[in-house]
């Protein structure tokens, strides 16, 4: 089917779109926050396909223009296009990812192809690239301010990474490989979601979860109701490891969760994703062979600041032994606390570390949580923080519609008053949600559109039960503190166009803000204002505080390890040959682990390859390395506040101007060099992990 052809079948479709559909015209709510109470399933459809036809009507109307090419008839033009496309798809994702039914997820497989088919035919669009390139070609003439000039440089770019060189016959090959990876993705996402789901453990009595606090045995009474099952089930978070695994004393209970985690997307049913995991590989290593690259991971990576995958590998490689050294120590402690009754087992790892840790630090994660209770944390920690530093206040509105009732909206603002951006935070975890947690957008900052943020920030935290709050633990403080974030580098946008906005910035830049932001968690004044016990409001004691504080890097090898071998597979994977055939996911995997030297069967990767959504079905592929590769910058980046005064509104506003509110309007490692006065050193990510120069091995 021609791009014509494409166009026709679109526009066929739409004359169900009229103005019953709530996408139909930009939202009359404040700020155009979207109309969630009025949308409903039947309404995506609709104004997908009519915004895919106005997109490529306004990309035809850029093409037909009779003038030269010219900056702004081009590429500013280009900019504007895709307003309805850009309003549905970000309410459809958002709801999807976060509030899901089988109606969505056939949505999600259906529109997926069709986008990808979409955005080829305008990113291949030999027209509309000729006049980008005119452009391109006069830049050094135009006089264009410095944002301006590092638009139109990734926009062409991006038409040169997308296929606009090749040949016809090339280009109708990679619109067929774009398609089918696509779908696979899409695919892939809700098969991990149904893995996770139905992947669980059921058990039988109250004894076999003994370990577990009375919430804890409360939500999987819960979760087995809500099945139809006798008992009680543990639901699955996205991780290879699981939060109860720390608490549970039953041994086989603790075997039967791991080994239900492990092989959760490996069963032979419909949620395997071996296969899918297999392809997608093979597909893309195939897309970035035609585009001329060796793999798909220097194909990512070209625009990356890592630059190469030698350079990835090479980062990662470099700290495996240290890693490896931590965590066979932290083994070899638990072992001497079993003694001789059983060998430590992977399933054992979590919960013998906790008695490891009482018994070194006299401190009980159970005591820590009763200080730390979500709602607290967020308001007196997160948003008091993000005041302390940025000058912004938050206020809730109870007046716009949500897509589900445990969404809280407010209202940011700048000191001077004026609106900021909206801000809905969806914490609680339900089986309609998929696991982890993420920030992303409800619409884009553009001063060109004349729009100002609205971001989401979603987690999977236990729901309150019995009129207890929900209590988190200090990972999940952090994780609090992390997607926050990424949800302040959204607010404090301050660009002109949108496709450098925010957080569209490399990968292993756009964790930086992110992880910078979780040393607030520990900072003694944040920490003061919201670590309070959760009946009485006494602040945590002192004593507590210091066996907290001491406890930061225990645990360390295992948490680096599992991290390491996950993006060492990643990027194993991504720098296959486009030559070899589809690869057996499991034995793969196991070979990729062994040759990079990270293959300790007590710690397996964070994520295997079966349920690896970051990289198989978002947009971390070949970039999972990115987490550690920003930890370099963060670290530094904290090193750089403690020795400025720490947290102060002039060095908030500071990384605000020069950095958070920039987007990607600069090369990422000149806004860092800018702020800081020199390049990121390593040293401190060394030294906030505890590990001692002399373990990490030279490249």
């Amino acid at each position: 089917m021609t791009d014509k052809q494409g166009s026709e079948a679109i526009s066929a479709s739409t004359d169900v779109f009229d103005s019953n559909n709530p996408f139909f015209a930009a939202s009359t709510l404040p700020f155009y926050a979207p109309p969630f109470d009025l949308i409903r399933d039947e309404h995506y459809m609709p104004a997908f396909e009519t915004g895919m036809a106005q997109a490529r009507s306004e990309v035809d109307a850029i093409i037909a223009n009779a003038e030269a090419p010219s900056f702004q008839n081009t590429i500013v033009e280009l900019e504007k296009t895709g307003e309805l496309l850009n309003r549905v798809a970000h309410a459809f994702y958002a709801v999807s990812g976060a509030d899901t039914n089988a109606t969505l997820q056939q949505l999600q497989q259906e529109v997926a192809p069709r986008l990808a088919a979409h955005s080829d035919s305008i990113n291949l669009d030999e027209r509309l690239f000729s006049r980008v390139k005119a452009v391109y070609d006069q830049r050094e003439s135009l006089s264009l301010d410095a944002e301006s000039l590092r638009l139109l440089e990734l926009t062409y770019d991006g038409f040169v990474k997308s296929g606009a060189l090749l040949s016809d016959p090339d280009k109708n090959t990679l619109k067929a490989l774009n398609q089918e990876q696509s779908t696979l993705q899409a695919k892939f996402i809700n098969c991990v979601l149904a893995a996770m789901k139905e992947g669980g453990l059921q058990v039988a009595t109250r004894e076999e979860l003994d370990g577990l606090s009375d919430a804890e045995i409360a939500e999987a009474a819960e979760a087995a109701k809500s099945r139809e099952l006798e008992g009680f089930y543990l639901t699955l978070q996205n991780t290879t490891q699981q939060p109860a695994l720390t608490s549970l004393k039953n041994r086989e209970t603790r075997q039967a969760l791991w080994q239900a985690s492990l092989l959760r997307a490996e069963k032979g049913n419909t949620s395997d994703t071996r296969e899918m995991v297999a392809r997608l590989a093979q597909l893309r290593a195939q897309r970035a062979r035609m585009l001329s690259y060796e793999n798909y991971a220097a194909w990512k990576l070209s625009d990356q600041m890592a630059r190469t995958p030698h350079a990835a590998i090479a980062f990662l490689d470099n700290l495996v032994p240290a890693a490896l050294v931590g965590a066979k120590a932290e083994a070899a402690a638990m072992q001497e606390l079993i003694g001789s009754e059983f060998a430590l087992e992977p399933w054992d790892w979590a919960f013998y570390a906790e008695l490891v840790r009482k018994a070194k630090y006299d401190i009980n994660e159970d005591e820590v949580k009763q200080y730390f209770d979500l709602n607290r944390v967020f308001e007196d920690g997160v948003l008091f923080a993000a005041t302390e530093l940025y000058g912004i206040t938050f206020a809730k509105r109870t007046d716009l519609p949500v897509y589900h009732p445990d969404v809280v909206t407010y209202e940011v603002f700048n000191q001077d008053g004026s609106h900021l951006s909206l801000l809905y935070c969806d914490f609680y975890r339900r089986d309609s949600k998929r696991g982890g947690a993420w920030m992303s957008s409800l619409l884009t900052q553009s001063k060109l559109l004349g729009y100002a943020p609205i971001i989401t920030n979603v987690c999977n935290y236990t729901k309150p039960v019995d009129g207890r709050p929900s209590l988190i633990d200090s990972d999940e403080v952090n994780t609090l503190f992390h997607e926050f974030g990424h949800a302040l580098h959204g607010m404090l946008s301050d660009v002109m166009y949108p496709s450098l906005s925010g957080t569209s910035v490399p990968r292993d830049f756009v964790e930086f803000p992110s992880q910078f932001n979780e040393h607030w968690a520990s900072y003694p004044v944040v920490f003061a204002n919201y670590a309070k016990h959760w009946q009485t409001g006494e602040a945590m004691p002192e004593k507590l505080q210091a066996k907290l504080k001491a406890t930061k890097n225990f645990n360390g090898g295992h948490a680096l390890t599992e991290v390491l071998a996950a993006a060492e597979v990643d990027l194993q994977w991504h720098t296959l040959p486009s030559s070899e055939c589809a690869q057996q996911a499991d034995e793969f995997e196991a070979k990729a682990l062994a040759e990079k030297g990270v293959d300790f069967a007590l710690v397996p990767p964070r994520y295997r390859s079966t349920y690896f959504a970051h990289i198989f079905g978002g947009g971390y592929a070949a970039g999972y390395y990115a987490y550690l590769w920003a930890e370099m910058l963060d670290s530094d980046a904290y090193h750089w506040f403690e020795q400025n005064g720490g947290l102060t509104r002039a060095n908030g506003d500071r990384l605000r101007n020069m950095v958070l509110s920039r987007g990607n309007t600069a090369d990422p490692a000149e806004l860092y060099r800018e702020w800081a006065g020199r390049d990121p050193e390593i040293g401190p990510m060394l030294q906030q992990r505890g590990i001692p120069d002399s373990a990490v091995a030279a490249e």
